[in-house]
């Protein structure tokens, strides 16, 4: 596996445990922890706030023994989002990164009312759009929620700023990804995968909303390097929903490919004759996610690709950010981490905010550098080798 590293290129950590009066919020909680992007986010954190990091879930024997698995120096807690969380539970805690879909606001609610603040890993639309209510009828909250973190949405959110920073005006964002059936997915993500095949959501073009199927419309995307030009397709991320907004961009549109075309054809060619279907009745879901589970064809790359049109200077402007890695369960992690430990030792406005809109990304050859806006203090996401980044612009 390879070795990754989130860390202040700058020193500045705030000590909040020399505070001599209540207790302090000093613990992190990592809801989902013993998971497999969740475990991969406690193990990093716990080196930079050692005691500090708890492993939380519905199970408390899995959390044990996850805890024990890495020595210790991750403690395990239970903790179901389904149930109502007491703010005494929330007396020491000062983040909470949630690793886990929900179905409602009331577990995160409760951690802004109680000042923790809070971090999402996960990717639903939905939810979000949920979460974002909460600034519009909660105005008591005395902690700060990030929502959109990881590789998509997250990275292709900040790519997407980036774009928009780079012109005048911008008309149009495409944003592709690419997956590795090669890769390891935890099975939330299968099964979120399996799930929206068979969805149909709503894309804003031109400002307006229109209903798309998943899984059509396929568009032609230049992923860049070895990767070349590839058929990707549309899918319900929740980038694209949230960019119209938070960017002010007019049109926006998130497809997915794999990194074997054939896979990738067979699933359009699996839609276009309506089998998608058959993916409602349960015994037939099961049987995709295990088959999916199974899957070990191709590589564990990934690649986003971002392209911005618009106008810069009066010219017509086409811009592309490209990134690829391996593993995008280390990125997604690693996305999570650097989120995390800014959110952890900066004193930021209350509310419910996506990652853009208190982040900004910088762009070099082999790592990323992820930076609250307004702040020179700078986090790394960093492959010693597997993250590649690129630029092109033209007029």
């Amino acid at each position: 596996m390879n070795s990754f590293a989130a860390a202040y290129i700058v020193d500045g950590y705030v000590d909040l445990r020399e505070d001599k009066g209540t207790a302090m919020k000093t613990d992190i909680i990592v809801v989902g922890g013993y998971g497999h992007v969740g475990g991969k986010i406690c193990n990093q954190l716990a080196i930079h706030y050692p005691g500090n990091v708890y492993a939380a879930g519905r199970s408390l024997a899995r959390a044990e023994q996850f805890c024990q698995s890495g020595g210790g120096k991750v403690k395990p807690l239970r903790i179901s989002v389904e149930e109502p969380l007491k703010k005494q539970q929330l007396e020491r805690v000062k983040l909470v990164v949630m690793c886990l879909d929900q179905m409602d606001t009331a577990f995160a609610e409760a951690c802004l009312l109680a000042g923790a603040d809070y971090v999402d890993v996960s990717a639903n639309g939905a939810f979000f759009a949920a979460m974002e209510q909460l600034n519009k009828r909660v105005n008591d909250q005395q902690g700060t929620a990030v929502l959109s973190v990881g590789l998509a949405p997250g990275l292709t959110n900040l790519l997407a700023l980036k774009a928009v920073q780079s012109m005048d005006e911008v008309q149009r964002i495409d944003i592709g990804i690419m997956l590795g059936l090669g890769d390891a997915h935890g099975k939330a993500a299968i099964e979120w995968t399996v799930d929206s095949l068979s969805r149909s959501f709503h894309i804003t073009e031109s400002g307006s909303a229109r209903r798309v199927s998943s899984f059509t419309e396929g568009l032609k995307t230049d992923f860049g390097a070895d990767l070349k030009v590839r058929t990707a397709y549309r899918f319900p991320f929740s980038d694209q929903e949230t960019l119209p907004h938070t960017l002010g961009v007019p049109s926006v549109s998130t497809r997915l490919c794999f990194d074997s075309r054939i896979v990738t054809s067979a699933i359009a060619l699996f839609k276009g004759l309506g089998f998608d279907r058959l993916l409602r009745l349960k015994p037939m879901r099961s049987l995709a996610i295990q088959l999916l589970g199974k899957l070990r064809v191709g590589s564990a790359r990934y690649a986003v690709k971002i392209t911005g049109y618009g106008v810069k200077s009066g010219a017509e402007t086409l811009i592309e950010f490209g990134l690829q890695g391996t593993e995008e369960a280390e990125i997604t992690a690693q996305t999570a981490i650097a989120v995390t430990m800014a959110v952890y030792s900066s004193n930021l406005p209350k509310g419910v905010f996506h990652i853009e809109q208190l982040f900004e990304l910088d762009l070099y050859e082999t790592k990323l550098e992820l930076r609250l806006k307004e702040d020179e203090n700078k986090l790394s996401i960093a492959a010693i080798s597997n993250i590649e980044s690129w630029t092109r612009m033209n007029m």
